[in-house]
C-alpha cells in the first residue's frame, strides 16, 4: 500500500563526491544539509555570513566572497550594547567592536579562499521578503531586534530575484568556471509573514530558481521544499512550532539528497565513516575497563585503515580520540 505521492528526482549529471569542496549558504535549513555532510566528513563550509533568508542577502554575501571584500569599522552599528553588521547574522555580534569586525573579516577571508576552489555552491532560499532601512533604503540581512519602525518590508518580485542571483552567478562562473550550483527552497514556513504571504513568497522563490536553472547550464534544483510540503504533508513531521521540519523530515530529505546528488561510488565510504563517527560519540560509563580499551583499539585500526585507503578523508579527530 502506497501512503504518499512519489517524487521522481533526476540524479545530477555530475554528482557530489568526497574530493569536492562544498560551500553552503542560505536559510536555517542549510544547516541541516551541512550537518549531515560534515558528519560524513565531506569538505564543507557553511554560511560564512551566518544564516540568511532572502535572495538579495544571499547574492550580496556571495558577491563579497568573490570580490574578497573586507568590512570596515564604519559599517558596524551599536544596538542593545552589541556591535552588529546589517549584512551578518547575530552570531557575529559582539560587545567589542574590534572583536566583531575581526570575526566578520576572518570569516570573509576563509570564504573568499574557499569559493575559488569550490566545486559546489548549495543555496537554500527561505523567504522572498526583504527588509530595508527606512532612513537610507539599505537592504538588511538581519534586523538584530531593532525597532520595527526602522524598517520597510517588501515582497520581492520574480524579476528582481532573478536579476540579483543571475548577476551573482555570472560573477561566480567568471571567478570559478568549473563550479556547479545547487538551489533548494527551504520547507520551513515563515509563519510570521502569515500563511498566505508565506506561500506567495515561496512561489516567487520557486519560479525564480527554476528560471535561473533554465538560464544557466551549471545551475540545478533539488526539491527539498516539495519533499516536505507535498510528499510528507503531515504535522507529525514538524517540530512543536508546526514550522520547522523535525528529525524524521530532515532525515527523509537527506536520504533523497544522497540518492539524487551524491555519487553512488562513495556510499560504502559514507557508511564506514558513519560507523566511525557514531563510535566516536559513544560515552562509556566505565572508560577504564579492558573492554572499552579494546573497543577503542579496534576503531583506531578501522579509522587508520580507512584514511590510508582514502587519503582525502580527514579523520584526525577520531584518530586522536581512539588513540588517547
Amino acid at each position: 500500500m502506497q501512503l504518499t505521492l512519489s517524487l521522481d528526482i533526476p540524479p545530477l549529471s555530475r554528482p557530489v563526491t568526497y574530493t569536492d569542496n562544498i560551500l553552503l549558504t542560505g536559510s536555517c535549513f542549510t544547516e541541516h544539509i551541512y550537518d549531515r555532510l560534515a558528519q560524513h566528513k565531506f569538505r564543507v563550509l557553511s554560511n560564512p555570513h551566518g544564516i540568511l533568508f532572502n535572495p538579495l542577502s544571499v547574492a550580496n554575501s556571495l558577491d563579497s566572497y568573490i570580490e574578497s571584500r573586507q568590512y570596515q569599522m564604519g559599517e558596524l552599528f551599536q544596538l542593545n550594547e552589541l556591535w552588529n553588521s546589517w549584512d551578518h547574522h547575530t552570531r557575529f555580534s559582539h560587545i567589542d567592536a574590534s572583536a566583531a569586525l575581526e570575526g566578520i573579516n576572518r570569516s570573509q577571508a576563509q570564504a573568499a579562499e574557499f569559493i575559488k576552489k569550490a566545486d559546489w555552491v548549495i543555496i537554500t532560499l527561505g523567504s522572498a521578503f526583504q527588509y530595508y532601512l527606512k532612513e537610507t533604503g539599505r537592504p538588511v540581512s538581519n534586523n538584530h531586534r531593532a525597532p520595527a519602525q526602522w524598517f520597510e518590508k517588501k515582497l520581492l518580485d520574480i524579476d528582481t530575484i532573478v536579476a540579483a542571483l543571475g548577476n551573482t552567478l555570472q560573477k561566480l562562473y567568471a571567478a570559478n568556471p568549473f563550479v556547479q550550483v545547487l538551489f533548494t527552497i527551504s520547507p520551513v514556513r515563515h509563519i510570521r509573514d502569515g500563511v498566505v504571504d508565506n506561500n506567495r513568497g515561496k512561489a516567487r522563490l520557486i519560479e525564480a530558481v527554476h528560471e535561473l536553472c533554465s538560464n544557466y547550464e551549471k545551475a540545478h534544483y533539488f526539491p527539498a521544499y516539495e519533499l516536505v510540503i507535498d510528499i510528507l504533508r503531515d504535522y507529525r513531521f514538524y517540530d512543536i512550532d508546526f514550522v520547522h521540519p523535525n528529525y524524521m523530515a530532515t532525515t527523509f530529505v537527506w536520504e533523497h539528497f544522497v540518492k539524487a546528488c551524491i555519487s553512488p561510488s562513495v556510499y560504502d565510504v559514507m557508511q564506514q565513516v558513519q560507523d566511525i563517527v557514531t563510535a566516536r560519540s559513544h560515552r562509556s560509563r566505565f572508560p577504564g575497563t579492558a573492554a572499552h580499551k579494546k573497543f577503542k583499539e579496534s576503531y583506531l585500526a578501522k579509522t587508520i585503515a580507512l584514511m590510508n585507503s582514502h587519503p582525502y578523508l580527514d579523520l584526525s579527530e577520531e584518530v586522536k580520540y581512539f588513540g588517547g
